[in-house]
């Protein structure tokens, strides 16, 4: 009884691990050469804590972490709070990948690199076969279930499900291209950020200090620079204003590497890009590629803490944050994360505040109240029509607020985990239809 997993990012390795943790074999189909997508970037793993510090993610993240932990003792941050809106999961992200590896091999999770899924042959809703396409051969798999976390709903969609891109206008979210910079001293930094508050996003989330010198001075305390540097501030803006960087909401700082003195810088952007249409991608690149560079020196020769820092990587993908989402069973709303609502079919949490980036210095920040987190219900795991296929991460079925919460990586760890959990079970049980199941038999320990 085979599951097949489309996408080895944060949501297709959860499941992956989930899935063969479980009993299940899982082939686990990726179309790059390697695993991760944008889970090793160095970029915070965002929506596995509250804002209040709470984790809301346990499971096969909490044996990660314990893999990180063995590999590296006390070699990276762990979940800091920005004093601004949230509480991220900071993380080595070389370790991380050594972690999950280890972890993939120990629970004999076979994967294929560069294989894309061409082709699907489906019988009354039920996925029978999957063509898997290389650059040298193409395989019909025989499938008796199957997960999306291709990160845009396109196996969903190949097997007739339907699927939303970006606004109703058709409009996406800018592309960024993360990079990490090392030899930082921490405590330098911190200390221009303690003196000059107004230069960082503080205090935005009303759960949390609201005394931007008290949040300033609580970053400095804690040592660990997570942290944004607003463009409403007077170093990023008048860069901005001068054309020495170009327009972006802030600089998003995080700590990943102690022993290496790292950060990853969050700072690039291009919009008013079509992220369906890949002939717009490489011109796009090289426009990031280019504020890197400027990014970099600018950090080198303006900002306190960072002037013998060097880049120590760049991520090799663009960092999309939008794609496609499908529509499933139930669509999950902008209100339905804020108001932190409850579902009588959880299968997992978010937490992170409902972000949408737009063009130039603009973002809607809206956070989930009084803290807490918010459930995601089994319904949007499920496309419609289909009956062995579920979803898991950035495509889950939800409008585009809710999709500007449920995007980020922690909170698609959490639905790849239940997708896993969920499509081990429905194999044990000998079952073809996702909706046979019941929640409560698969989440256990999930959060």
């Amino acid at each position: 009884m085979k599951l097949i997993i489309v996408g080895a990012g944060s949501a297709g390795l959860a499941s992956a691990l989930a899935a063969a943790r479980n009993g299940a074999e899982v082939l686990l189909v990726e179309a790059d050469s390697s695993i991760g997508g944008d889970l090793f970037s160095g970029m915070p793993l965002l929506g596995a804590y509250t804002s209040l510090g709470v984790s809301c993610v346990k499971g096969i993240l909490t044996e990660i972490l314990d893999m990180c932990e063995a590999l590296s003792p006390g070699g990276h941050p762990g979940p800091v709070c920005d004093w601004r809106s949230v509480v991220g999961l900071c993380l080595d992200p070389e370790i991380l990948r050594l972690a999950i590896l280890q972890l993939l091999q120990k629970y004999g999770v076979r994967i294929l690199l560069n294989t894309r899924i061409t082709d699907v042959r489906v019988t009354a809703g039920v996925v029978q076969q999957l063509l898997a396409s290389s650059p040298v051969s193409q395989t019909w798999l025989d499938c008796n279930a199957a997960i999306d976390a291709s990160g845009g709903g396109f196996i969903t969609k190949l097997c007739g499900g339907e699927v939303m891109f970006g606004s109703e206008s058709g409009e996406f979210q800018p592309l960024s291209l993360t990079f990490r910079m090392c030899n930082v001293d921490y405590p330098g930094f911190l200390r221009f950020i303690r003196d000059n508050p107004g230069e960082a996003l503080l205090c935005d989330n009303p759960v949390l200090e609201r005394d931007r010198h008290q949040a300033a001075r609580n970053l400095y305390e804690k040592g660990f620079p997570y942290v944004a540097l607003a463009a409403a501030g007077k170093l990023l803006g008048e860069a901005i204003e001068r054309g020495e960087l170009h327009p972006c909401t802030a600089a998003f700082i995080t700590p990943t590497s102690l022993p290496r003195q790292e950060l990853c810088l969050n700072v690039t952007r291009v919009s008013g890009v079509n992220c369906r249409d890949s002939s717009q991608l490489a011109t796009v690149l090289y426009e990031l590629n280019g504020q890197i560079i400027r990014t970099a020196e600018f950090f080198r020769k303006k900002v306190p803490g960072f002037r013998q820092a060097s880049i120590s990587a760049v991520m090799p993908r663009l960092g999309m944050r939008e794609s496609g989402r499908i529509v499933g069973e139930y669509v999950l709303s902008q209100d339905d994360v804020i108001q932190a609502r409850r579902f009588p079919d959880a299968v997992a949490h978010g937490s992170h505040h409902v972000d949408i980036h737009g063009s130039g210095t603009a973002q809607v920040r809206i956070p989930v109240r009084d803290g807490l987190s918010y459930e995601i219900p089994y319904a949007c795991l499920l496309p419609r029509n289909l009956a062995n296929l579920m979803v898991a991460g950035r495509c889950i079925s939800s409008d585009r607020g809710a999709n500007g919460s449920a995007r980020v990586m922690g909170t698609c760890i959490a639905t790849g985990q239940a997708a896993g959990c969920a499509a081990a079970l429905l194999l044990k049980l000998q079952k073809k239809n996702f909706r046979e199941l019941d929640p409560a038999d698969f989440t256990t320990g999930l959060w």
